[in-house]
């Protein structure tokens, strides 16, 4: 009897590792985040600048976060890839810098990334239109985008919001 308890609580113990490994990285969602200054923001897009590699079309930062939604900053100095969400329509709104926005058409060098986004080198098609500092860009799920030309910095708030079918 003592050799199965032995055996028994050997399995358990076991079976507990195994399980915490399996979850090492899935921790609890981040904290909340309701507020963040005008001087923050300055300082994430000096931070972004220093810690932006060579050939690195964006460095996200966290705005603001209340699961499900996460206000993110983008600073873009080059043009990066293409992409479609499929479930969630993504609001911009230019922080500073000026672009080519490139919506609708089709993808082209389509890759999927997940099962909710697809990605691409550009798009066929579709509307391009100058956008800069102030403005606001709503862009519905299932629609492709893409910058096409960032003139020298681009920063962003982007929102991603899912949307119901």
């Amino acid at each position: 009897m003592r050799i199965l308890n032995i055996l028994l609580a050997l399995g358990l113990t076991i079976g507990l590792l195994s399980a915490q490994q399996q979850g090492k990285g899935k921790g609890a969602p981040p904290a909340p985040k309701e507020y963040t200054s005008a001087a923050e923001i300055q300082a994430m897009i000096a931070k972004s600048k220093n810690d932006r590699k060579d050939g690195q079309a964006i460095v996200n930062s966290a705005i603001l976060r209340l699961a499900p939604y996460a206000a993110n900053m983008e600073y873009r100095a080059s043009v990066g890839p293409a992409a479609v969400h499929e479930t969630e329509a993504e609001m911009f709104y230019v922080i500073d810098g000026t672009a080519t926005m490139v919506t609708g058409g089709k993808l082209t060098g389509e890759t999927r990334q997940n099962a909710e986004n697809l990605q691409g080198t550009g798009i066929e098609g579709g509307n391009a239109r100058q956008i800069g500092k102030g403005d606001f860009i709503i862009v519905p799920e299932k629609t492709p985008h893409w910058f096409s030309k960032i003139d020298g910095v681009l920063v962003l708030m982007s929102l991603h919001v899912p949307r119901k079918e």
